[in-house]
């Protein structure tokens, strides 16, 4: 007999969900869902939350997201043509999403945020016909501009003190396996209109938004105060840019 492996949807994984919170044996659910057992067996042994608050639970909303994170990054064919180098663009100019927010919130994307990187930065060093249309997409990245130079003037006006280097950061935070590690940014709207609070745990890919009034930096701070108290698991570190809206990140701490 042969094995027949079918993706599971993410109604299917909050029945398992429900199943074995009921007591059911892995042939019983997959005898429920329709499926080959060896597919509910392959479920549980990859998608098992292994941290925080649901350690060897399965979470439906959260095995989905490991799933999805998984098929997103493993070594497959893509058809990355021009509807989804479209999409991208479009998301960087006008939306002024980073390639991690695309990656992971638009559907039609289906390569990771390593991927744009390099593409963003093949079209800006390459010029043929397939890349001349992209040539700058590398300036709506958040750090795609060269500052300009004031002479042998520091200037510091922009620098938030007291913060932590990037390369001080755990390094088990670069792998994306604990959860707990999240990445906070701000969408600002066209013409600096209407700016949204994003956290994205780096691991589950799990997002919070929240819609702020400005980016004034004692309203983001007690924005991201908010969305931590009401996060069904705790924070283990936040990564911030240099955006001065950061600058109160010792309240959050």
């Amino acid at each position: 007999m042969t094995k027949k492996y079918k993706q599971l949807s993410l109604e299917q994984r909050y029945q398992i969900q429900a199943l074995l919170q009921a007591g059911m044996k892995q042939k019983q659910i997959a005898r429920q869902l329709g499926v080959h057992p060896s597919t509910i067996s392959r479920e549980l042994r990859r998608n098992v939350a292994r941290r925080g608050q649901t350690a060897g639970q399965y979470v439906a909303r959260i095995a989905d997201k490991r799933a999805k994170k998984r098929h997103k990054e493993k070594n497959k064919h893509v058809v990355f043509d021009d509807r989804m180098k479209q999409t991208i663009a479009y998301y960087l100019r006008v939306e002024k999403w980073s390639p991690e927010l695309i990656s992971s919130c638009v559907d039609s994307v289906q390569v990771s945020h390593e991927w744009i990187y390099q593409w963003i930065w093949k079209c800006k060093h390459t010029n043929t016909k397939e890349t001349r249309a992209y040539r700058n997409l590398f300036e709506y990245l958040r750090h795609g501009r060269r500052k300009r130079k004031r002479g042998n003037r520091k200037d510091s006006r922009g620098i938030i003190t007291n913060r932590t280097p990037i390369e001080q950061r755990p390094k088990i935070v670069s792998k994306r396996e604990r959860i707990g590690d999240f990445e906070v940014d701000l969408m600002v709207g066209k013409n600096h209109k209407g700016v949204i609070l994003v956290m994205t745990d780096r691991a589950t890919l799990t997002t919070r938004l929240k819609k702020l009034q400005t980016k004034e930096s004692g309203e983001v701070s007690k924005a991201i105060v908010s969305i931590l108290q009401t996060n069904t698991f705790s924070p283990k570190t936040l990564t911030f840019d240099n955006d001065k809206a950061f600058a109160e990140h010792e309240y959050v701490a």
